[in-house]
């Protein structure tokens, strides 16, 4: 497949991506718990059959060593994009650090932070 072939999936991918958070917000609300929000999602990501694995676990690796501690990624949507999932006042520089940090651990070049908290949805 072609760079800007690629391209154009990746993109698509998001808009799916986005326009399901946009469908779970329009239709919850603001303000209720990240996990609610979670549960709406993989209940529509099943029903686009868009494939996700929630709660993805990955290792961190320092000089040959497997650290003991993981971090959780909240879904990894079409194999290699990172949506975290946030019910807070804004998006914070904490939170595009840690989605940065999450996209470098996994290897994967695109990440989606959703925010559900506000009356409208809000992504980066």
């Amino acid at each position: 497949m072609s760079d800007s072939n690629e391209y154009y999936y990746k993109k698509n991918e998001n808009y799916k991506i986005v326009g399901i958070c946009m469908e779970v917000h329009r239709l919850l609300g603001p303000g209720l718990l990240e996990i609610i929000y979670k549960d709406a999602l993989e209940i529509e990501f099943k029903n686009h059959q868009i494939p996700y694995q929630r709660e993805k676990e990955f290792s961190i690796e320092y000089k040959g060593v497997i650290l003991p501690h993981k971090f959780y990624a909240d879904f990894i949507v079409y194999d290699d994009i990172i949506l975290e999932v946030k019910s807070v006042k804004e998006i914070c520089n904490d939170h595009l650090a840690q989605a940065l940090n999450y996209m470098k651990l996994a290897d994967t070049p695109v990440g989606i932070i959703a925010n559900f908290q506000n009356k409208s949805l809000v992504h980066k």
